[in-house]
Protein backbone atom coordinates (compact mmCIF):
# COMPACT_ATOMS: atom_id res chain seq x y z
CA UNK A 1 0.00 0.00 0.00
CA UNK A 2 2.87 2.37 -0.36
CA UNK A 3 3.10 2.71 -4.17
CA UNK A 4 0.55 5.61 -4.65
CA UNK A 5 2.99 7.54 -2.30
CA UNK A 6 5.44 8.21 -5.12
CA UNK A 7 3.88 8.96 -8.52
CA UNK A 8 2.76 12.40 -10.22
CA UNK A 9 0.67 14.86 -8.68
CA UNK A 10 -1.91 15.14 -10.77
CA UNK A 11 -2.90 11.44 -10.84
CA UNK A 12 -4.45 11.54 -14.76
CA UNK A 13 -3.36 11.03 -17.54
CA UNK A 14 -2.60 13.41 -20.22
CA UNK A 15 -4.66 13.11 -23.29
CA UNK A 16 -3.94 14.29 -26.46
CA UNK A 17 -5.87 14.46 -30.16
CA UNK A 18 -3.62 11.54 -31.87
CA UNK A 19 -5.35 11.47 -34.99
CA UNK A 20 -3.74 14.47 -36.73
CA UNK A 21 -0.32 13.35 -35.81
CA UNK A 22 1.76 11.23 -37.60
CA UNK A 23 3.40 8.02 -36.27
CA UNK A 24 6.53 9.45 -35.72
CA UNK A 25 4.59 12.51 -33.44
CA UNK A 26 1.93 10.00 -31.59
CA UNK A 27 4.98 7.40 -30.07
CA UNK A 28 6.81 10.34 -28.99
CA UNK A 29 3.45 12.21 -27.13
CA UNK A 30 2.88 8.11 -26.11
CA UNK A 31 6.58 8.15 -24.44
CA UNK A 32 5.96 11.18 -22.90
CA UNK A 33 2.59 10.12 -21.05
CA UNK A 34 4.33 6.91 -20.20
CA UNK A 35 7.50 9.01 -18.51
CA UNK A 36 5.06 11.24 -16.73
CA UNK A 37 3.56 8.70 -15.23
CA UNK A 38 6.37 6.70 -13.78
CA UNK A 39 8.67 9.32 -13.74
CA UNK A 40 8.96 9.48 -9.87
CA UNK A 41 8.70 5.82 -9.61
CA UNK A 42 12.44 5.61 -10.44
CA UNK A 43 13.54 6.21 -7.01
CA UNK A 44 12.30 4.18 -4.15
CA UNK A 45 14.04 6.11 -1.73
CA UNK A 46 10.09 7.46 -0.54
CA UNK A 47 8.79 4.24 -0.54
CA UNK A 48 11.61 2.98 1.36
CA UNK A 49 11.71 6.20 3.61
CA UNK A 50 8.05 5.59 4.50
CA UNK A 51 8.15 1.57 5.13
CA UNK A 52 10.88 2.28 7.55
CA UNK A 53 8.66 4.93 9.38
CA UNK A 54 5.66 3.21 9.45
CA UNK A 55 7.45 0.17 10.61
CA UNK A 56 9.31 2.23 13.01
CA UNK A 57 5.68 4.06 14.62
CA UNK A 58 4.28 0.17 14.96
CA UNK A 59 6.84 -1.26 17.15
CA UNK A 60 7.04 1.66 19.43
CA UNK A 61 3.24 1.39 19.81
CA UNK A 62 3.47 -2.34 20.11
CA UNK A 63 6.04 -1.83 23.10
CA UNK A 64 3.86 0.16 24.82
CA UNK A 65 1.09 -1.75 24.25
CA UNK A 66 2.95 -4.77 25.37
CA UNK A 67 4.22 -3.44 28.51
CA UNK A 68 0.75 -2.05 29.53
CA UNK A 69 -0.95 -5.62 28.96
CA UNK A 70 1.84 -7.07 31.44
CA UNK A 71 0.39 -4.47 33.96
CA UNK A 72 -3.25 -4.92 33.18
CA UNK A 73 -3.62 -8.58 32.46
CA UNK A 74 -5.64 -9.26 34.84
CA UNK A 75 -8.10 -6.33 35.11
CA UNK A 76 -10.89 -4.92 32.32
CA UNK A 77 -8.50 -2.97 30.54
CA UNK A 78 -6.43 -6.54 29.56
CA UNK A 79 -9.35 -6.93 26.96
CA UNK A 80 -9.05 -3.73 25.49
CA UNK A 81 -5.39 -3.87 25.31
CA UNK A 82 -5.42 -7.32 23.86
CA UNK A 83 -7.08 -5.98 21.16
CA UNK A 84 -5.51 -2.63 20.29
CA UNK A 85 -1.71 -4.43 19.94
CA UNK A 86 -4.10 -6.79 17.44
CA UNK A 87 -5.26 -3.96 15.35
CA UNK A 88 -1.27 -2.50 15.65
CA UNK A 89 0.15 -5.84 14.51
CA UNK A 90 -2.06 -6.18 11.70
CA UNK A 91 -1.01 -2.68 10.30
CA UNK A 92 1.84 -3.34 11.05
CA UNK A 93 1.82 -6.73 8.80
CA UNK A 94 0.12 -4.30 6.38
CA UNK A 95 2.62 -1.60 6.01
CA UNK A 96 5.36 -4.97 5.76
CA UNK A 97 3.48 -7.01 3.12
CA UNK A 98 2.63 -4.75 0.57
CA UNK A 99 5.57 -2.17 1.07
CA UNK A 100 8.18 -5.52 -0.05
CA UNK A 101 6.29 -6.27 -2.60
CA UNK A 102 6.36 -2.52 -3.66
CA UNK A 103 10.13 -2.65 -3.14
CA UNK A 104 10.78 -5.54 -5.25
CA UNK A 105 8.99 -3.72 -8.10
CA UNK A 106 11.27 -0.97 -7.68
CA UNK A 107 14.23 -3.70 -7.75
CA UNK A 108 13.00 -5.19 -10.93
CA UNK A 109 12.52 -1.95 -12.47
CA UNK A 110 16.09 -0.87 -11.74
CA UNK A 111 17.76 -4.13 -12.62
CA UNK A 112 16.37 -4.38 -15.91
CA UNK A 113 18.10 -2.42 -18.74
CA UNK A 114 16.63 -4.29 -21.65
CA UNK A 115 12.94 -4.35 -21.22
CA UNK A 116 11.12 -1.06 -21.75
CA UNK A 117 11.18 1.05 -19.13
CA UNK A 118 7.43 1.60 -19.16
CA UNK A 119 6.83 -2.52 -19.02
CA UNK A 120 9.62 -3.09 -16.55
CA UNK A 121 7.58 -1.24 -13.59
CA UNK A 122 3.86 -1.11 -15.08
CA UNK A 123 1.52 -3.99 -15.44
CA UNK A 124 -1.28 -4.83 -17.79
CA UNK A 125 -4.56 -4.06 -16.29
CA UNK A 126 -5.82 -6.49 -19.18
CA UNK A 127 -3.81 -9.61 -17.73
CA UNK A 128 -3.11 -8.96 -13.89
CA UNK A 129 0.00 -11.46 -12.79
CA UNK A 130 0.22 -13.31 -9.60
CA UNK A 131 1.79 -10.31 -7.38
CA UNK A 132 -0.97 -8.06 -8.82
CA UNK A 133 -3.97 -10.31 -7.51
CA UNK A 134 -1.93 -11.02 -4.24
CA UNK A 135 -1.51 -7.00 -4.06
CA UNK A 136 -5.41 -6.36 -4.18
CA UNK A 137 -5.92 -9.14 -1.77
CA UNK A 138 -3.67 -7.70 0.80
CA UNK A 139 -5.51 -4.06 -0.09
CA UNK A 140 -9.17 -5.38 1.23
CA UNK A 141 -7.49 -7.41 3.64
CA UNK A 142 -5.38 -5.06 5.63
CA UNK A 143 -7.89 -2.11 4.88
CA UNK A 144 -10.68 -4.26 6.33
CA UNK A 145 -8.70 -5.65 9.56
CA UNK A 146 -8.28 -2.68 11.28
CA UNK A 147 -12.05 -1.13 10.62
CA UNK A 148 -13.24 -4.37 12.15
CA UNK A 149 -10.89 -4.54 14.90
CA UNK A 150 -11.90 -0.49 15.65
CA UNK A 151 -15.76 -1.67 15.30
CA UNK A 152 -15.18 -4.34 17.66
CA UNK A 153 -13.05 -2.44 20.16
CA UNK A 154 -15.66 0.41 20.77
CA UNK A 155 -18.25 -2.12 21.40
CA UNK A 156 -16.38 -3.95 23.57
CA UNK A 157 -16.01 -1.01 25.53
CA UNK A 158 -19.00 0.18 25.26
CA UNK A 159 -20.39 -2.96 26.84
CA UNK A 160 -18.46 -2.50 29.60
CA UNK A 161 -19.05 0.97 30.16
CA UNK A 162 -22.61 0.74 30.05
CA UNK A 163 -23.34 -2.80 31.22
CA UNK A 164 -19.91 -3.20 33.44
CA UNK A 165 -21.36 -6.52 35.37
CA UNK A 166 -22.65 -8.23 31.98
CA UNK A 167 -19.22 -7.34 30.38
CA UNK A 168 -16.99 -9.03 33.23
CA UNK A 169 -19.85 -12.62 32.60
CA UNK A 170 -19.14 -12.46 29.18
CA UNK A 171 -15.87 -11.10 28.20
CA UNK A 172 -13.12 -13.22 28.26
CA UNK A 173 -9.90 -13.36 27.11
CA UNK A 174 -10.80 -16.73 25.85
CA UNK A 175 -13.64 -15.27 24.21
CA UNK A 176 -11.27 -11.95 22.94
CA UNK A 177 -8.92 -14.22 20.95
CA UNK A 178 -11.96 -16.32 19.30
CA UNK A 179 -13.70 -12.57 17.96
CA UNK A 180 -9.97 -11.83 16.71
CA UNK A 181 -9.49 -14.64 14.64
CA UNK A 182 -13.36 -14.58 13.67
CA UNK A 183 -12.77 -10.74 11.98
CA UNK A 184 -9.42 -11.62 10.51
CA UNK A 185 -10.95 -14.98 9.33
CA UNK A 186 -14.19 -12.89 7.94
CA UNK A 187 -11.72 -10.44 6.27
CA UNK A 188 -10.05 -12.87 4.49
CA UNK A 189 -12.81 -14.79 2.73
CA UNK A 190 -14.05 -11.00 1.69
CA UNK A 191 -10.56 -10.74 0.19
CA UNK A 192 -10.33 -14.38 -1.54
CA UNK A 193 -13.84 -13.48 -3.29
CA UNK A 194 -12.66 -13.27 -6.42
CA UNK A 195 -11.29 -16.45 -6.78
CA UNK A 196 -14.74 -17.62 -6.28
CA UNK A 197 -15.69 -15.48 -9.44
CA UNK A 198 -17.31 -12.60 -7.43
CA UNK A 199 -15.67 -9.50 -9.08
CA UNK A 200 -11.70 -9.52 -9.90
CA UNK A 201 -8.51 -7.54 -9.46
CA UNK A 202 -6.59 -5.69 -11.74
CA UNK A 203 -4.11 -3.02 -12.15
CA UNK A 204 -5.21 0.78 -11.31
CA UNK A 205 -3.91 4.03 -12.69
CA UNK A 206 -0.97 4.30 -13.38
CA UNK A 207 -0.90 0.86 -13.78
CA UNK A 208 1.84 -0.03 -11.08
CA UNK A 209 -0.63 -0.94 -7.78
CA UNK A 210 -3.91 -3.14 -7.94
CA UNK A 211 -7.42 -3.24 -6.71
CA UNK A 212 -10.77 -4.27 -7.40
CA UNK A 213 -12.15 -3.37 -10.68
CA UNK A 214 -14.05 0.01 -10.18
CA UNK A 215 -12.90 2.15 -13.46
CA UNK A 216 -12.85 -0.04 -16.49
CA UNK A 217 -14.81 -2.81 -17.98
CA UNK A 218 -16.62 -3.02 -14.35
CA UNK A 219 -18.95 -5.89 -14.24
CA UNK A 220 -21.56 -6.83 -12.13
CA UNK A 221 -20.11 -8.95 -10.09
CA UNK A 222 -17.14 -6.38 -9.65
CA UNK A 223 -20.00 -3.78 -8.48
CA UNK A 224 -20.97 -6.76 -6.23
CA UNK A 225 -17.81 -7.04 -4.89
CA UNK A 226 -17.49 -3.65 -4.16
CA UNK A 227 -20.71 -2.69 -2.67
CA UNK A 228 -19.50 -5.71 -0.33
CA UNK A 229 -16.32 -4.08 0.82
CA UNK A 230 -17.24 -0.71 0.82
CA UNK A 231 -20.35 -1.88 2.60
CA UNK A 232 -18.67 -3.26 5.58
CA UNK A 233 -16.19 -1.03 5.96
CA UNK A 234 -18.20 2.08 6.35
CA UNK A 235 -20.68 0.35 8.41
CA UNK A 236 -17.85 -0.83 10.66
CA UNK A 237 -17.47 3.24 10.89
CA UNK A 238 -20.57 3.94 11.32
CA UNK A 239 -20.90 1.32 13.96
CA UNK A 240 -17.91 2.26 15.73
CA UNK A 241 -19.21 6.33 15.99
CA UNK A 242 -22.66 5.19 17.41
CA UNK A 243 -20.51 3.26 20.50
CA UNK A 244 -18.04 5.61 21.10
CA UNK A 245 -20.40 8.54 21.26
CA UNK A 246 -22.63 6.32 23.78
CA UNK A 247 -19.78 5.61 25.65
CA UNK A 248 -18.57 8.97 25.53
CA UNK A 249 -21.91 10.31 26.89
CA UNK A 250 -22.36 7.43 29.78
CA UNK A 251 -18.93 9.03 30.96
CA UNK A 252 -19.91 12.27 30.77
CA UNK A 253 -22.88 11.74 32.81
CA UNK A 254 -21.19 9.71 35.47
CA UNK A 255 -18.84 12.27 35.99
CA UNK A 256 -21.34 15.49 36.38
CA UNK A 257 -22.65 12.82 39.11
CA UNK A 258 -19.27 12.56 41.26
CA UNK A 259 -19.35 16.01 40.40
CA UNK A 260 -22.08 16.65 42.40
CA UNK A 261 -21.84 14.37 45.15
CA UNK A 262 -18.04 15.39 45.80
CA UNK A 263 -16.85 12.29 45.27
CA UNK A 264 -13.34 11.21 44.55
CA UNK A 265 -12.75 9.94 40.68
CA UNK A 266 -11.90 6.42 40.46
CA UNK A 267 -8.52 5.15 38.74
CA UNK A 268 -11.47 2.53 36.62
CA UNK A 269 -13.51 5.79 35.03
CA UNK A 270 -9.48 7.39 34.12
CA UNK A 271 -9.22 4.25 32.81
CA UNK A 272 -12.26 4.07 30.86
CA UNK A 273 -11.82 8.11 29.84
CA UNK A 274 -7.98 7.11 28.38
CA UNK A 275 -9.59 4.27 26.59
CA UNK A 276 -12.11 5.57 24.84
CA UNK A 277 -10.43 8.99 23.85
CA UNK A 278 -7.56 7.02 22.26
CA UNK A 279 -10.86 4.71 20.56
CA UNK A 280 -12.28 8.39 19.28
CA UNK A 281 -9.04 8.88 17.75
CA UNK A 282 -8.78 5.26 15.85
CA UNK A 283 -12.22 6.51 14.34
CA UNK A 284 -10.96 9.67 13.58
CA UNK A 285 -8.01 8.54 11.90
CA UNK A 286 -10.21 5.57 9.90
CA UNK A 287 -12.56 7.99 8.99
CA UNK A 288 -10.14 10.64 7.23
CA UNK A 289 -7.80 7.90 5.51
CA UNK A 290 -9.81 5.15 4.38
CA UNK A 291 -13.57 6.87 3.75
CA UNK A 292 -12.05 8.90 0.76
CA UNK A 293 -11.10 5.20 -1.40
CA UNK A 294 -14.59 3.71 -0.08
CA UNK A 295 -16.39 6.31 -1.03
CA UNK A 296 -14.48 6.94 -4.74
CA UNK A 297 -14.40 3.01 -5.37
CA UNK A 298 -18.58 2.83 -4.92
CA UNK A 299 -18.65 6.14 -7.31
CA UNK A 300 -16.30 4.96 -10.10
CA UNK A 301 -17.75 1.34 -10.05
CA UNK A 302 -21.30 2.42 -10.24
CA UNK A 303 -20.53 4.82 -13.01
CA UNK A 304 -18.11 2.13 -14.80
CA UNK A 305 -20.83 -0.04 -15.07
CA UNK A 306 -23.41 2.27 -16.13
CA UNK A 307 -21.22 3.69 -19.20
CA UNK A 308 -18.67 6.62 -18.55
CA UNK A 309 -16.96 8.94 -21.05
CA UNK A 310 -12.90 9.42 -21.40
CA UNK A 311 -12.83 12.47 -19.18
CA UNK A 312 -14.57 10.72 -16.29
CA UNK A 313 -12.61 8.16 -16.40
CA UNK A 314 -9.51 10.48 -16.14
CA UNK A 315 -11.44 12.20 -13.11
CA UNK A 316 -12.22 8.63 -11.15
CA UNK A 317 -8.62 7.21 -12.02
CA UNK A 318 -7.25 10.77 -10.15
CA UNK A 319 -9.85 9.99 -7.38
CA UNK A 320 -8.63 6.75 -6.87
CA UNK A 321 -5.08 7.63 -6.46
CA UNK A 322 -6.28 10.27 -4.20
CA UNK A 323 -8.08 7.55 -1.98
CA UNK A 324 -5.57 5.21 -1.95
CA UNK A 325 -2.87 7.79 -0.75
CA UNK A 326 -4.69 8.94 2.10
CA UNK A 327 -5.34 5.08 3.15
CA UNK A 328 -2.18 4.42 2.92
CA UNK A 329 -1.60 6.89 5.92
CA UNK A 330 -4.45 5.02 8.30
CA UNK A 331 -1.62 2.74 8.94
CA UNK A 332 1.51 5.03 9.80
CA UNK A 333 -0.76 7.80 11.85
CA UNK A 334 -2.95 4.60 14.50
CA UNK A 335 0.52 4.36 15.96
CA UNK A 336 0.52 7.39 17.05
CA UNK A 337 -2.68 7.28 19.02
CA UNK A 338 -0.99 4.99 21.51
CA UNK A 339 1.83 6.73 21.53
CA UNK A 340 0.07 10.56 21.93
CA UNK A 341 -2.98 9.67 23.80
CA UNK A 342 -2.13 7.65 26.87
CA UNK A 343 -2.63 8.75 30.25
CA UNK A 344 0.39 9.93 31.30
CA UNK A 345 0.82 12.22 28.05
CA UNK A 346 -2.58 13.53 28.53
CA UNK A 347 -1.71 14.54 32.08
CA UNK A 348 1.55 16.22 31.09
CA UNK A 349 -0.83 18.25 28.49
CA UNK A 350 -2.94 19.50 30.67
CA UNK A 351 -0.26 19.93 33.42
CA UNK A 352 1.17 22.44 30.69
CA UNK A 353 -2.38 24.12 30.15
CA UNK A 354 -3.02 24.70 33.69
CA UNK A 355 -0.01 25.94 34.24
CA UNK A 356 -0.10 28.40 31.70
CA UNK A 357 -4.00 29.35 32.18
CA UNK A 358 -3.01 29.89 35.84
CA UNK A 359 0.26 32.03 34.80
CA UNK A 360 -2.28 34.14 32.54
CA UNK A 361 -4.26 34.37 35.34
CA UNK A 362 -2.11 34.97 38.06
CA UNK A 363 -0.42 37.99 35.21
CA UNK A 364 -3.70 39.56 34.92
CA UNK A 365 -5.07 39.67 38.64
CA UNK A 366 -1.25 41.24 39.18
CA UNK A 367 -1.84 44.33 36.79
CA UNK A 368 -4.98 44.54 38.21
CA UNK A 369 -3.69 45.54 41.54
CA UNK A 370 -1.38 47.54 40.47
CA UNK A 371 -4.07 49.64 38.94
CA UNK A 372 -6.36 49.74 41.76
CA UNK A 373 -3.51 50.42 44.00
CA UNK A 374 -2.69 53.68 41.42
CA UNK A 375 -5.99 55.04 41.82
CA UNK A 376 -6.26 54.45 45.26
CA UNK A 377 -3.10 56.24 46.07
CA UNK A 378 -4.18 59.49 43.42
CA UNK A 379 -7.13 59.34 45.72
CA UNK A 380 -6.00 59.87 48.86
CA UNK A 381 -3.01 61.96 47.50
CA UNK A 382 -6.24 64.42 45.98
CA UNK A 383 -7.39 63.95 49.21
CA UNK A 384 -4.26 65.55 51.35
CA UNK A 385 -4.39 68.35 48.92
Amino acid sequence: MLAMQHYNSSGVTATFPLSNQTPTMQASVVEAVACNATGSANNPTAAGLSMTLGILFNVVALIILAKAYSRYRRRSKATFLLFASSLVATDLAGHVIPGALVLRRYSVHTEGSTVDPVSRFQGDPDNPDASCLFLGSCMVFFGLCPLFLGCAMAAERCLGITKPLLHARLVTTARTKMALALIWLLALCVALLPNFSLGAYTYQFPWTWCFIKVVEGTTATDLAFVMVFSGLALSSLASAFVCNTISGITLIRARLKKKKSCSHRSSTGSQDTEMVVQLVGIMVTSCICWSPLLVFALMSASRSYSGMSGSERDTYRGLMVTGVRMATCNQILDPWVYILLRRAVLRKIYRITKRRASFKGSTFRSVRWDISSFQNSEKSSVQNI
